[in-house]
């Protein structure tokens, strides 16, 4: 199993000092943030993408292009890059350029997105989510498998044999369907053929066997080898040096950023109770010292059927930068070590 990270770069006031981080500031974080990563052995780290004032990920490329200049090893990718938002040409070209400035370490998380800002910022109907993505998805993958494009849909005026370029290092460039609980979206992954992220943000983990199940089956299906079904998870969690600390250094942001969520969404205020039985053995969070996440890690795999990576997305609005550090340096020195073998 390969571990990694993933950030929503979220606006981060300290914890300790009440210092509001700046953007600026913000960003040069999160370089040396990936920059660690890249040095205990990590494998990935993904960004987000938010149109939102609490993120600052609108443009994935450009971050994960200053990352490629400063690490040497860790793949970079998103997480996930907003396909139904976005012109599947440019995405294409940015993530193929990113490719070659990385020397091959790129990977492409497409999906809808958590959120809807996207949608009227780009002058997008709500109305037409699920088309969109399934259609943008199938030219992205014609736009990868050739360099002069015929196709035409009807979200976007057609391509009439014009190219594409520049052409990434890797052939194909890896493309990963980024996917929450709906059954439909594990069925098209499988019939695709694309690797899996599945983003578990709630519940428990066991009860996405079933629809892990119906993507290899669905591949199988279709004829696709095993080996091309991988399926990765995209889940909150943080590493201390001890459980309790974990729970406590993240509960804050978590609350902040969950109360504003569930307010906005007409959900319950969420509550430390809910928190710290997400982060129990059987729960979402991978939250604890080494020793705990790593068995946590291995038994969820074993639920799953086997699960090819994971990222844990650990960044909250009221993480100190130096306790961001630690965590990323204990996932990647102790916890790593210990899922090598999986």
């Amino acid at each position: 199993m390969h571990l990694g990270v993933d950030s929503f770069v979220s606006a981060v006031t300290d914890p300790r000092s009440g210092h509001v981080v700046g953007p600026q500031e913000r960003m040069a974080h999160l370089l040396e943030e990936i920059e660690l990563a890249d040095r205990v052995g990590l494998h990935s780290f993904g960004i987000g993408e938010h149109h939102r004032p609490e993120y600052y990920d609108s443009a994935p490329p450009v971050i994960l292009g200053a990352a490629a200049a400063r690490t040497s090893r860790i793949r970079l990718g998103s997480a996930v890059a907003v396909l139904s938002a976005a012109d599947p040409v440019r995405v294409f070209q940015q993530f193929a350029t990113l490719d070659l400035i990385s020397g091959g370490r790129v990977d492409l998380v497409v999906g809808r997105g958590s959120f809807v800002e996207a949608f009227p910022l780009f002058g997008l109907s709500l109305a037409d989510y699920d088309e969109l993505f399934e259609e943008k998805l199938d030219l992205l993958l014609r736009i990868r498998a050739t360099e002069q494009v015929t196709w035409s849909g009807r979200h976007r005026p057609p391509l009439t044999g014009q190219g594409v370029y520049p052409r990434p290092v890797q052939d194909p460039l890896p493309v990963w369907v980024g996917v929450g609980g709906t059954p439909e979206s594990f069925v098209r992954a499988g019939l695709l053929g694309l690797p899996l992220m599945v983003a578990i943000i709630g519940g428990e983990p066991r009860r996405f066997a079933p629809l892990v199940d119906l993507y290899r089956r669905a591949g199988e299906r279709a004829g696709h080898a095993p080996e091309r079904l991988r399926v990765g998870l995209h889940v909150f969690g943080f590493v201390a040096e001890n459980t309790r600390a974990a729970a406590d250094t993240i509960y804050p942001g978590w609350h902040e950023m969950f109360t504003k969520v569930s307010a906005e969404r007409g959900f319950a205020p969420p509550t430390r109770a809910q928190f710290d039985a997400t982060s129990g053995p059987d729960g979402a969070f991978f939250m604890g010292d080494p020793d705990t996440v790593a068995t946590k890690l291995r038994r969820v795999s074993e639920q799953l059927g086997g699960v090819d990576r994971v990222a844990l997305q650990m960044t909250n609005p009221r993480l100190a930068h130096a306790d961001l550090l630690r965590g990323i340096e204990l996932l990647g020195t102790e916890v790593a070590p210990k899922v090598a073998d999986l």
